[in-house]
């Protein structure tokens, strides 16, 4: 279980990555990539902290912002280390995040079944 301490650090990094990807990098492959920071998780000793990305697009475009996230790590720590008060801002590791999709997918089987119901009780009706 996360530390109260790790959890607020957790947010206060999701918080100002966000901005910082808002307001100051340029790139609009980044900007433009309808990319959103999903969550993001420390260690426990704040060395490193995994960064969840949401991105819509394919797959070739996800890893296109995963890399330039990566390209861009310094830029983002060192702007992080300027906004938030930890000792040594830890080091980032960009992930895709899925669940949005994924859930959308299990969304969609049981939409499926739940058609598939409908369809056999309106069948039953039918031929009483």
């Amino acid at each position: 279980m996360a530390s109260h301490r790790s959890e607020k650090i957790n947010g206060q990094i999701q918080r100002e990555l966000s901005l910082i990807i808002i307001h100051k990098m340029k790139d609009t492959r980044i900007t433009d990539s309808n990319l959103s920071i999903t969550s993001v998780k420390a260690t426990t000793d704040l060395k490193t902290a995994t960064v969840y990305v949401s991105v819509f697009g394919n797959e070739a475009q996800k890893k296109a912002v995963i890399d330039l996230l990566n390209n861009a790590k310094s830029f983002l720590r060192s702007s992080l280390g300027q906004v938030i008060k930890v000792h040594s801002v830890p080091a980032l590791v960009f992930e895709i995040d899925d669940s949005v999709e994924y859930g959308m997918h299990i969304e969609s089987i049981l939409k499926d079944i739940e058609d598939k119901k409908k369809l056999k009780e309106s069948n039953e009706e039918d031929s009483e």
